[in-house]
C-alpha cells in the first residue's frame, strides 16, 4: 500500500530500504558511508579466515547505485506530443542525476505493458475522453488495484480517497461537487499520475464531399451519423475536377472516405481488447448500447425507455429497461433481453465463473461495477439492480456495448498468448481479434486489410433507419447517410490533410497536428474543425515499487515539467495546461487553478527553464542524496 502522507518527512512507509539519515552527496556524515567503513575495517580481521568474498558481498549490497528510471511511450509517428514530453522529462531527469531513458513501443505494446502486465516505471500517454467524474473511481480506488485495464494501473492506494470516491457515487448536486473538490485535491497532492494538459483536436473535411462533419469533430461514433451528402448543383465531372478524383472513378454506392492515423481498428475490432481501444468511435458504430451519451447525459438508444425504482439517489436503485421492438443483430438473429443480461454478467466476469477469480472486462470496468445484478423480465425487458448510486452515475452503465451471447459465451477460457504476464487473469474474450464482428449498430463490418483499411456498410435494419425517433436520438433519424464508410490508414496528419485536399479522402477521422492548420485554412474547400474532448495527457507512475512509492519523489518528478511551456511549444497552443484530471475548464477548486495552494506542484524553474539546484533540492527533500559527481542515488 502507498502512503499518501505529504506533511511529514519520508519514512520507512515510503521506502522500506531506507535506513539512517540521508547525506547530501559526498558520503560524509553518519549515513551509509560510515557503515561501509565499518564493514571494511571488519574485513581486515577476516583475511585469514577465508571470508573475504563474503565481506565484499556485504560491501556491494550496501553501496548505493545511481537511480534508474525508464519512461514508456509511443513513437512520434503515433503521437508526437507524447514522445516529445517523454524525451523532455527524460532529459530533465538526467540533468538532475537520474539514469533515465525513453522506451518507445507501439500503441498496443504500450497499453499491454501498462494496463495488462503493469510493467513500467513511468509512462506518458493520453487518457481517453471521460463523460463523468466517476471515471476516477476505477482509475484510483484500491479495490481495482491489480486488475487489467484502467482499473488502477498505478497501484495507488489511499483509504482517504477510497472513501471519497465511494461517497460521490451516491451523491448529486452540491454535495457531490464538494466531494469531487476533495477528490481533486487528494489526487493533485499525491500525484499517482501527473496531469499535463487537455488537448484540442483538429480535423478537416472537404465541403464538396461531406456536410455536417460535426462542429465538434468525429471523436465519437455518433458524429459519423451527423455527416451528410452535400446538396450541390455541380455535376459529377465538376466535382471530380475540384477534388481531383479520376474521371470514371465512381460507383452507384455513396461512400464516406476518411483517414485514420491509428491502424489498430484494421487489426482488431474487439470492444473489450483494452490495448487496442482508446475510444469507441469505430467499435461504437458496430456495437450498440442500451443508452448513449448525448449532450452530457445518457439517453435511451437500444432501450425505448427505462423506469427507475427501488429508492432515492444512493439507496439501492433499480431500473427496468424496455428494448425497442424488432431489434436484430447484423446476422439477422433477434436481439433479446437474454443478450442484455448475458452482456452485463459477462462484463463483470468474462470467465463466467470458470476461473477462481472473476476476470472483468477492463474497458467497461466502471459500467459493470455499477450493476449488482441483472434479471430477464421477458423477451424485451430486463431489470438492473445497482448499489448505493445516484441515477446520473448509474445511467452510465447503460452505455456499455451489448454483445450477442452466441458469439461471446465460449470466449471465457484462459488466454494463451505471448506477452501476457498473468494469463490466468486474462480470458480469450479480452485478447480475441474479433475479425468479423457481429453487432447491432448502425454500421456493419464489410472487410478490412490489416494496417491499411477498414470498410463498414450501412445496416438497413437498424432502428434509426426504420422507426420514428423521439427525444435526443431524433437528430440521428434515418441513420448513416452513406452506403459505406471507408477508413484508410495514413502515415501522418500532414498526409491526411493532403489526401482530403486532393480529393482522395473526404475527411479526417483522426486528429491532425497544429502544423497543418495553415494548410487547412489556405484551402477554400476545406473546413477546419477544432474540438475540446475531456481527455488529458499525463505522466503515469508505477507506485508499487520505489522510488515511485514515495509521494515526495513523484512530486519532485512532476516539478520538472512546466505545463504552460509544454502547451505552447509542443501543442502549438492547441491545449489547456492543467493540474487536475477534472480540469478541462479549470479545476473545481479555485485555488488549484491559480497555483495559490501548496498542494499544487510548482515548476522547479521559470518560463520553461529548469532551475537545476531547486530541482535537486526537491529530490533531497524527498529523502534522496547525491554522489560527489552529481548522481542521484538509490536508497
Amino acid at each position: 500500500m502507498v502512503s499518501s502522507d505529504h506533511s511529514t518527512p519520508p519514512s520507512a512507509a515510503d521506502d522500506a530500504s531506507d535506513s539512517g539519515p540521508p547525506t547530501d552527496g559526498d558520503g560524509s556524515g553518519s549515513g551509509p558511508s560510515v557503515r561501509r567503513r565499518a564493514v571494511l575495517a571488519g574485513a581486515a580481521s577476516l583475511v585469514g579466515s577465508g571470508c573475504i568474498q563474503r565481506s565484499r558481498a556485504l560491501v556491494g549490497r550496501d553501496s548505493p547505485e545511481q537511480l534508474s528510471l525508464s519512461i514508456k511511450t509511443v513513437p512520434a509517428d503515433a503521437d508526437t506530443r507524447a514522445t516529445t514530453v517523454a524525451r523532455t522529462l527524460a532529459d530533465r531527469l538526467t540533468t538532475v542525476g537520474v539514469d533515465a531513458q525513453v522506451v518507445l513501443a507501439s500503441r498496443e505494446e504500450l497499453y499491454r505493458d501498462v494496463l495488462l502486465n503493469q510493467k513500467f516505471d513511468l509512462y506518458v500517454a493520453r487518457f481517453p475522453h471521460a463523460h463523468d467524474p466517476d471515471f476516477l473511481r476505477p482509475l484510483l480506488h484500491s479495490r481495482f488495484n491489480g486488475e487489467p485495464g484502467w482499473g488502477n494501473p498505478f497501484g495507488y492506494a489511499s483509504l482517504e480517497l477510497d472513501e471519497l470516491l465511494d461517497a460521490q457515487r451516491g451523491q448529486s448536486g452540491t454535495a457531490r461537487q464538494r466531494t469531487l473538490r476533495e477528490i481533486e485535491r487528494v489526487v493533485v497532492r499525491d500525484q499517482p499520475f501527473s496531469v499535463l494538459a487537455f488537448p484540442e483536436e483538429i480535423r478537416t473535411a472537404h465541403t464538396d464531399r461531406v456536410t455536417g462533419w460535426a462542429s465538434d469533430g468525429a471523436s465519437t461514433s455518433l458524429h459519423y451519423l451527423e455527416a451528410g451528402r452535400p446538396q450541390t448543383s455541380r455535376t459529377n465531372a465538376e466535382l471530380d475536377a475540384v477534388t481531383g478524383r479520376p474521371a470514371g472513378d465512381r460507383s452507384e454506392e455513396s461512400r464516406l472516405r476518411v483517414t485514420l492515423g491509428d491502424s489498430r481498428p484494421t487489426e482488431n475490432l474487439n470492444p473489450l481488447a483494452v490495448e487496442y481501444r482508446t475510444g469507441t468511435a469505430v467499435t461504437g458504430l458496430i456495437y450498440d448500447s442500451l443508452g448513449r451519451w448525448i449532450d452530457g447525459s445518457v439517453g435511451p438508444w437500444l432501450a425505448s425507455d427505462w423506469e427507475w425504482g427501488g429508492g432515492a439517489d444512493g439507496d439501492g436503485l433499480t431500473a427496468v429497461v424496455t428494448l425497442r421492438e424488432d431489434l436484430t443483430w447484423h446476422d439477422g438473429e433477434p436481439l433479446t433481453a437474454a443478450d442484455v443480461a448475458f452482456t452485463y454478467r459477462f462484463l463483470a466476469d468474462t470467465s463466467l465463473g470458470a476461473l477462481e477469480n472473476a476476470v472483468p472486462a477492463p474497458n467497461y470496468r466502471r459500467e459493470a461495477s455499477l450493476v449488482e445484478s441483472v434479471s430477464v423480465r421477458g423477451d424485451d425487458r430486463v431489470e438492473l439492480e445497482f448499489g448505493p448510486t445516484s441515477r446520473r452515475v448509474a445511467a452510465a452503465a447503460f452505455a456499455a456495448p451489448i454483445l450477442p451471447e452466441l458469439e461471446w459465451a465460449d470466449r471465457n477460457e484462459p488466454a494463451s498468448i505471448a506477452g501476457l504476464a498473468a494469463a490466468d487473469s486474462i480470458t480469450e474474450a479480452l485478447v480475441w481479434d474479433n475479425p468479423t464482428p457481429v453487432g447491432s449498430g448502425p454500421l456493419r463490418f464489410d472487410r478490412s486489410k490489416e494496417k491499411e483499411s477498414l470498410v463498414l456498410t450501412r445496416f438497413d435494419d437498424h432502428f434509426l433507419a426504420r422507426e420514428s425517433i423521439e427525444g435526443p436520438p431524433a437528430r440521428y433519424a434515418g441513420g448513416f447517410a452513406f452506403d459505406a464508410l471507408e477508413f484508410s490508414v495514413v502515415p501522418s496528419g500532414a498526409a491526411a490533410v493532403e489526401l482530403v485536399a486532393g480529393g482522395s479522402a473526404d475527411a479526417t477521422a483522426s486528429p491532425v497536428p497544429p502544423e497543418t492548420v495553415p494548410d487547412i485554412g489556405g484551402a477554400p474547400d476545406l473546413a477546419l474543425r477544432v474540438t475540446h474532448p475531456n481527455a488529458f495527457y499525463h505522466v503515469g507512475f508505477n507506485v508499487r515499487e520505489a522510488p515511485n512509492s514515495n509521494t515526495r519523489f513523484r512530486r519532485a518528478v512532476a516539478a520538472l515539467l512546466d505545463r504552460e511551456s509544454l502547451v505552447e511549444e509542443f501543442f502549438g497552443g492547441f491545449a489547456e495546461p492543467a493540474v487536475s484530471p477534472l480540469g478541462r475548464d479549470g479545476p473545481l477548486s479555485p485555488d488549484l487553478g491559480g497555483g495559490a495552494s501548496d498542494i499544487v506542484v510548482p515548476f522547479a524553474g521559470e518560463n520553461g527553464h529548469l532551475d537545476v539546484d531547486k530541482a535537486r533540492e526537491n529530490f533531497r527533500e524527498a529523502g534522496y542524496r547525491y554522489s560527489s559527481d552529481g548522481r542521484l542515488l538509490t536508497r
